[in-house]
């Protein structure tokens, strides 16, 4: 089973491409090359393949705290879990329920106001998750821009002290960092993480 995320950039018309695209580059190449892996298109839409279903979900936290550490802009992701039937040189060209999935989820997002969903072959497994995804995104719509960057950093950086992601944050302190994460509930997206990887391995 692997993991579509199909998403787009919210509010991409009020800013300067260049203040964005590079940072949404920036996060999907951390999960491959482009354009087997990963494609930008139509402007400000995207597609990521993750190989690996279990880290879905991290990937579209790592992308949101990217695109929500610039300042008044957001992302709206569908998540597609399920098979790959057919590999094609680009990821838009690949075919599969996790692609089906991933791209019937995104179309339903704008009417349903949502920014986070998932869909699977498992209705039941969709309804328990999307539940706590709607919790969450009540918890990431609202971070600062101060927030997202320190959740970022903390993310990819999971194994090092506080005292060193204040210096990779520009030289700030432990406990600012320690108040950042808390504001950001940070604790609680990492337990959500940790579950989420629990309920998918019992899918496979």
């Amino acid at each position: 089973m692997i993991g579509v995320i199909t998403g787009d950039i919210i509010n991409s018309m009020k800013a300067d491409p260049a203040v964005w695209l590079s940072t949404l580059k920036e996060a999907l190449a951390m999960w491959g090359t482009t354009p087997k892996t990963w494609e930008i298109y139509r402007g400000d839409s995207f597609q990521l393949e993750i190989k690996n279903a279990a880290e879905t979900l991290k990937a579209c936290i790592l992308i949101k705290s990217a695109i929500r550490s610039l300042k008044g802009l957001d992302v709206r992701m569908a998540i597609g879990l399920g098979d790959k039937s057919h590999a094609a040189e680009k990821v838009s060209e690949s075919n599969g329920s996790a692609f089906v999935n991933s791209g019937v989820m995104a179309e339903q997002l704008k009417k349903l106001k949502l920014n986070l969903a998932i869909r699977s072959n498992h209705p039941a497994f969709d309804r328990e998750i999307n539940l706590y995804l709607k919790f969450a995104s009540v918890i990431m719509d609202k971070w600062s821009d101060t927030s997202a960057k320190t959740v970022l950093i903390a993310l990819q950086h999971p194994e090092k002290p506080q005292e060193v992601l204040g210096k990779m944050l520009g030289n700030i302190k432990q406990n600012a960092v320690s108040t950042r994460l808390k504001r950001a509930n940070y604790d609680e997206i990492t337990e959500l993480l940790l579950m989420f990887k629990d309920k998918i391995s019992n899918l496979q």
